[in-house]
């Protein structure tokens, strides 16, 4: 089931204004993937960028919250395709998965950021030592995320009506 696509209240607190509209950005993720076969899935539409396709951009989008919430912000080690792959992009790198397994991973990966969101103060940094973008705020982060979010949204939004005709926002 698709997560429901609502916009923040207009008056709120900075932390849930901040992750009411990252999970808006996500839930359109999800909207964008509803009735997808998996072979449109992994169908790129994209000359020039044969790696852009809705399955890719799921994978890229759980690997990047992992990256910028538990790796940057809490230390954790670096693993993941984007660190451990010889491929600029193996994070979209995912031929042969199913999406529905892609958008269960991005769940899990935004619920356990949404945790770490909520268990730290938006002013504390990222610990990561080897990683000079880990000095950002918390703050800094999840706006990051927000904005990465939404332009790959925007991505999604143009590859389903590339491959469907479906068009549609918000």
């Amino acid at each position: 089931m698709t997560p429901p696509r609502d916009r923040p209240p207009y008056v709120a607190d900075e932390r849930t204004q901040l992750v009411g509209w990252l999970d808006m950005q996500r839930a359109i993720i999800h909207w964008k993937c509803e009735g997808l076969s998996d072979a449109d899935a992994h169908r790129p539409v994209l000359p020039a960028s044969p790696l852009m396709t809705m399955a890719g951009v799921v994978s890229h989008l759980r690997w990047t919250e992992h990256c910028w919430f538990e790796v940057l912000f809490l230390g954790r080690p670096a693993t993941g395709p984007q660190f451990e792959g010889e491929h600029d992009d193996a994070d979209m790198m995912v031929e042969g998965v199913p999406l529905a397994q892609l958008l269960e991973e991005y769940d899990r990966q935004c619920a356990v950021s949404n945790e770490i969101i909520a268990a730290h103060s938006l002013d504390d940094v990222g610990r990561h030592p080897d990683f000079r973008s880990a000095a950002a705020t918390l703050r800094w982060m999840v706006i990051h995320m927000v904005e990465e979010t939404a332009r790959h949204a925007g991505h999604v939004d143009a590859i389903r009506e590339l491959l469907d005709g479906e068009k549609g926002y918000y």
